[in-house]
């Protein structure tokens, strides 16, 4: 995995108010820490933080950050903020990593093929589109493969199902689903509306049967 460098610049106040400020004048607020570091409050571009983070390995790439008057620190990003309305990155946390430690990391899911089973009218539904994996940071993957064409009706993928790939493990349970293939919506309500009328057709007394009474 290819590192990005990122030129940051000291931020000396804090607060909602010299934030937005940041923001007006096209920076991200940050914070840089880990181990061995002291924590840096810092300013990042958002034009160049944006495309550092636009990259094949996306919101996983390595970040080389250099402050003036310190070492450059390779980082990665998380506890991404954003705008709850524009999705603008309103700040970040820039962790320290080193290349020989694993790391945790959320990456995404990339479903191939058609499955056989909307060939039959089922409907794909995604229960997850990341797993979260733990690998060293530069073996991590941009995204990991499912093949989900032989899929039927009825059928479930799981963690237990992903591909195995070289120094990569998944941290989730095994069985947690993926996907599945539901039933077509128009099948199932017939399936359920004839399951009904078979009920009450069972509990209704013919004319003239003793009831007991």
């Amino acid at each position: 995995m290819e590192q990005v460098t990122l030129r940051a610049e000291t931020r000396t106040a804090i607060g909602s108010r010299t934030a937005r400020q940041m923001r007006r004048q096209g920076k991200v607020p940050a914070t840089v820490y880990g181990r061995g570091i002291v924590p840096m409050s810092v300013a990042l571009s958002r034009r160049d933080l944006f495309a550092a983070l636009h990259t094949e390995a996306g919101h996983n790439a390595l970040i080389n950050v250099e402050v003036e008057g310190a070492a450059a620190v390779l980082t990665v990003a998380r506890e991404i903020q954003r705008h709850p309305v524009r999705g603008d990155i309103t700040h970040l946390d820039l962790i320290k990593v080193s290349l020989d430690v694993a790391i945790e990391a959320d990456v995404s899911l990339e479903y191939l093929g058609t499955p056989a089973g909307v060939r039959e009218g089922g409907i794909v539904e995604t229960i997850e589109n990341s797993v979260v994996i733990e690998a060293l940071p530069a073996a991590i993957p941009s995204s990991i493969p499912l093949d989900i064409s032989e899929m039927e009706v009825g059928d479930i993928l799981r963690i237990a199902d992903l591909p195995v790939i070289d120094g990569v493990t998944y941290v989730d349970d095994p069985d947690r689903p993926l996907v599945t293939i539901l039933v077509p919506r128009a099948e199932e309500e017939l399936a359920e509306a004839e399951g009904g009328e078979g009920e009450g057709a069972a509990e209704t007394h013919e004319p003239g049967e003793d009831d007991g009474s």
